[in-house]
């Protein structure tokens, strides 16, 4: 139970940085004093740092967990790093999943959510940055 309460506050903290960036964003790119193609570069860059911070927290869970018994853990080319944490969360958001790092145990169905919440918020950036792209390319 413990380790559902634990995904689902990782999922629900990416989401809402994931909204609060869009928002963001939303309201920035309106005021700035550059030209369209310039905007949807910042949005770019903006929605960029947001998959990294989102990534970020997953990357915090699967290092906390890997170094608590009972919760799993990761094998393969895993030193125990918090960059090693990183990498492998920025591959599973991404859906890349290279394979040189695999999940043992429960901490299993963290990746899994990671993949699908990752492939979520890529496609809501892809859509966004559509809407944006239609109304600053032009210009």
């Amino acid at each position: 139970m413990l380790l559902i309460l634990l995904t689902m506050s990782i999922v629900l903290a990416s989401v809402l940085v994931h909204y609060l960036s869009l928002m963001g964003l939303s309201l920035l790119m309106p005021a700035l004093r550059v030209a369209g193609p310039l905007k949807i570069l910042i949005g770019v860059v903006g929605a960029i740092l947001a998959h990294v911070i989102e990534a970020g927290l997953f990357a915090g869970a699967y290092y906390y967990m890997s170094g608590t018994p009972g919760w799993g853990e990761l094998h393969g080319a895993y030193s125990g790093t918090y960059a090693d944490s990183l990498y492998f969360s920025l591959t599973t958001y991404t859906t890349l999943g290279y394979g040189d790092i695999q999940p043992m145990g429960p901490v299993r169905y963290l990746a899994g959510l990671e993949a699908l919440t990752g492939f979520v918020l890529i496609t809501w950036t892809a859509s966004y940055l559509f809407v944006e792209m239609r109304r600053y390319w032009d210009r």
